[in-house]
């Protein structure tokens, strides 16, 4: 056990080294992609704009007006959030309105009670917590140092415990959905322990990296909807899904960011 810590100490220290550079850049990477899905349906929703009206008339029972209000609404909603999340302006108010638009197009397109549909959007929920809880961090540290804001470290710990949980989410819906293979079972045995480590907060930043490595390499060979050009709707269900992934990579990389909060073994350790 001594001769395993001891390798897995070295291991950490020479990742620590290599991802060094890498460091300030992360947080605007993790945030970009973190929004990325609901730019992509924005600029969707505006390149089929008729589109979607038929289907939210025809098949869904919208009135004529409402179905435009709700598209132009949606589309408003996704581009002004996502803007402030990235340039980390008024981080809370973003959070809630792509909550918001996730609660409301689940409902309006009828995909809240699909399983799949419903473990990816909490797992883009979980995402969003990590952001949140990015903010409450920084204004934490930008309070007086002689008067520091408790409630928002408090809030932070379960915002952070909420937002790992509901993360590794995604993965779930991986092991359940496909075929078997031996590949997918390795995968599945990695991410999953991985996925664990995030939840309960141990070597989470590392696990972190894992997951967005292992997702990297699954979205651009699953998810690959570029070269998919006989079956226009399919092509946009597989680009939604690869759009949503990398929205949940930039979760992950919030959490090598900011770290897995107070309700973690990681910080548990610390203290002793």
């Amino acid at each position: 056990m001594d001769q395993l810590k001891n390798v897995s100490e070295q291991t950490e220290d020479v990742l620590e080294k290599v991802s060094r550079p890498m460091k300030p850049y992360i947080p605007w990477v993790a945030r970009a992609l973190l929004v990325s899905t609901f730019i992509e349906d924005a600029v969707r929703i505006m390149v089929q704009w008729q589109n979607q009206l038929y289907f939210l008339q025809a098949y869904r029972g919208f009135p004529w007006g409402i179905s435009h209000f709700f598209l132009f609404a949606n589309v408003v909603t996704m581009l002004a959030c996502s803007g402030l999340a990235i340039s980390r302006r008024s981080t809370e108010l973003a959070v809630g309105g792509l909550f918001a638009v996730i609660v409301v197009q689940g409902f309006a397109y009828g995909l809240i009670f699909d399983f799949r549909f419903f473990l990816r959007n909490l797992s883009v929920v979980g995402g969003l917590l990590m952001l949140l809880a990015e903010s409450l961090l920084a204004k934490r540290r930008n309070v007086f140092a002689g008067l520091p804001n408790m409630s928002d470290e408090d809030r932070s710990k379960y915002v952070l415990l909420g937002g790992r949980i509901l993360l590794v989410l995604l993965f779930v819906s991986f092991i359940f959905s496909g075929t078997f293979s031996i590949t997918r079972l390795i995968v599945s045995v990695i991410g999953g322990l991985s996925c664990v480590m995030v939840a309960v907060g141990f070597k989470a930043k590392w696990s972190a990296i894992v997951l967005v490595t292992i997702l990297s390499i699954f979205n651009l060979m699953v998810n690959n909807w570029w070269s998919i050009d006989f079956n226009p709707t399919h092509r946009d269900f597989v680009k939604y899904d690869f759009f949503q992934t990398l929205s949940i990579m930039g979760g992950f990389l919030l959490l090598v960011n900011v770290g897995p909060g107070g309700f973690s073994v990681d910080e548990k350790k610390k203290n002793f």
